[in-house]
């Protein structure tokens, strides 16, 4: 529960380092805010370029699915690097001043989190202007987005906390997010893996239940699977307790390190 008071203690602190880190993502940025939306929209480009005509994907509104995977990744995989870097960025702050360390991890979800909710827009445009429409389902949007939440405040705590301790740590993240995008059904289908002996790599992976359950919602109008991100859900609220208690243990020698 000390983490709860430290946030309400210095919920002033986490509110202006949010705004900080949304502002300053695009400071000095002729088009600021825009690339919120250009960033993903560039992406959805090149990808649907190149696998529909190179690849030969065959899936139906391709750029509607790709969104429906492409955008909830780039939240997670963007949160990951940023939180890696945090508390080496704001070294001498943490040498000066005391504040709640897990502030910074926790502010760098909290404003990828809300470029992510702005982005969500694109997947909505592309929904609609494929013809496919929104329905009822959309109601569990926000579940979705809390486990995700969970899963990369999760990740945050224990990369941005190991992070100080072993600075190769930041070029191995680089590296396991490209290999964990080809192991996630962002480009492909979920089905084509099925009789490949790989299934178990999807299995495994969190995010291809986050993606299923977006693709659900918005690109196939069924109910996602409810019981799975339940299920998800319970495991990634213990996983962030787990990450909070490696962060809280770590960061003794945070000052020392950096």
């Amino acid at each position: 529960m000390n983490i709860f008071k430290n946030l309400y203690n210095y919920r002033e602190l986490l509110k202006t380092s949010v705004k900080k880190e949304i502002r300053g993502k695009y400071k000095n940025s002729f088009l600021g805010v825009i690339w919120s939306f250009l960033n993903p929209l560039l992406q959805i480009l090149v990808y649907a370029i190149v696998f529909p005509l190179i690849m030969k994907n065959n899936e139906k509104s391709y750029v509607a699915f790709l969104c429906c995977g492409l955008i909830p990744w780039t939240f997670f995989s963007t949160t990951i690097t940023r939180s890696a870097f945090t508390l080496i960025e704001n070294g001498n702050i943490i040498k000066k001043v005391y504040f709640p360390r897990e502030i910074l991890p926790i502010s760098i979800c909290i404003s990828e989190g809300v470029n992510f909710l702005i982005s969500t827009i694109i997947i909505v445009a592309f929904v609609l202007f494929e013809g496919i429409g929104l329905t009822k389902y959309i109601l569990f949007y926000p579940l979705i987005f809390i486990i995700q939440f969970l899963l990369v405040l999760a990740i945050s705590f224990i990369v941005s906390a190991v992070t100080v301790y072993i600075r190769d740590l930041q070029h191995l993240i680089g590296v396991a997010l490209q290999l964990l995008f080809y192991a996630t059904p962002i480009v492909y289908n979920a089905n084509t893996i099925e009789g490949t002996g790989f299934e178990w790599i999807l299995n495994i992976n969190p995010m291809t239940y986050i993606i299923g359950a977006y693709r659900d919602m918005f690109y196939n109008q069924v109910m996602p699977d409810v019981r799975s991100l339940l299920v998800l859900g319970a495991i990634l609220i213990v996983v962030c307790i787990i990450g909070y208690m490696i962060f809280n243990k770590l960061q003794k020698g945070f000052a020392e390190e950096l």
